[in-house]
């Protein structure tokens, strides 16, 4: 860091003091939760009004009120802040962060596939550490310093090394009420039953219904959702049949909160791949795609 960076970077200790000063609205509270004096506190913020070249808070008698220039810092500094804590709280918690995968998932599927399974990788591999970060779309694994990803989609992830761990089985699936009241053996039988949509998947029922060779039946009334998980909640209510993956309702099908309306599958075009960068060679990493391969293929037998 050259001399002109260190002009414009104030100290930990100031970035706080003004942190906690601008979101209690009173150096006063900013002390006592710091463990400083007021004046330290007033100096503190001193400082990065030097650096920042504008006041940052208005003085009235015992009260402080931030300015616009203070209130757009204190904004960007509080997350700033946040992130630190976070990733300090991660270290701490890892104990070694060589050992700690950094992990980007699909909400979903860590929730409902993931996350129900993990005990027993720890079991296998208790020296592994796991932090999970959200994400949706691909993007450079490098510069945001993840180990791996999960992805599903298709195999076109450029730069990185693809291992695919399941695909996508779309499976009909309804409540006992639901069934129960419109008489349904089969999904033949449904003509007349609202289709519950995904609509990150508008043509599924579509592609389902012309697989079966179910004609007649429009596929594009019904009920729209956001996410499967809303799916998942409007099936168990009665609200009509869902089309969803296979993983996602295991434990409600083995519970008997859900019914599969008929044995016929849809495999989508789309799968699920552990992604890593292209020259990777990480232990901890193979081991928890091989894990991931493992865990997918005991399911689908």
């Amino acid at each position: 860091m050259d001399s002109l960076q260190r002009r414009y970077i104030p100290s930990m200790s100031a970035m706080r003091s003004f942190e906690a000063a601008a979101r209690h609205q009173s150096f006063t509270l900013a002390a006592k939760e710091l463990n400083l004096t007021q004046s330290a506190i007033s100096r503190q913020v001193k400082e990065m009004e030097q650096i920042v070249g504008a006041q940052l808070f208005r003085r009235t008698g015992r009260e402080v009120i931030l300015t616009r220039a203070g209130t757009r810092l204190a904004a960007d500094l509080g997350s700033e802040l946040d992130n630190i804590r976070r990733v300090m709280m991660r270290a701490v918690s890892a104990g070694n962060m060589n050992s700690t995968l950094r992990v980007a998932t699909l909400p979903t599927f860590a929730t409902l596939w993931l996350i129900p399974r993990l005990p027993d990788f720890f079991k296998k591999h208790p020296d592994i550490e796991i932090s999970f970060s959200t994400r949706l779309e691909p993007f450079d694994l490098a510069q945001e310093n993840f180990d791996l990803a999960i992805h599903f989609g298709q195999q076109n992830w450029p730069n990185t090394q693809m291992r695919k761990f399941f695909s996508e089985r779309m499976i009909p699936v309804a409540s006992p009420t639901f069934v129960s009241q419109q008489n349904i053996q089969t999904i033949k039988d449904a003509k007349e039953a609202p289709l519950l949509h995904t609509s990150s998947r508008p043509t599924a029922w579509h592609d389902y219904l012309e697989k079966i060779e179910f004609e007649g039946r429009p596929y594009l009334t019904g009920r729209y959702f956001d996410q499967f998980s809303m799916v998942i909640s409007a099936v168990e209510a009665s609200l009509g049949i869902g089309l969803l993956p296979k993983y996602l309702v295991e434990k409600e099908i083995s519970e008997g909160h859900l019914i599969v309306i008929d044995d016929e599958e849809l495999v989508t075009a789309n799968s699920y791949y552990c992604v890593t960068p292209i020259d990777q060679e990480d232990d901890n990493v193979e081991s928890f795609c091989s894990w991931m391969i493992e865990e997918a293929s005991a399911a689908d037998s």
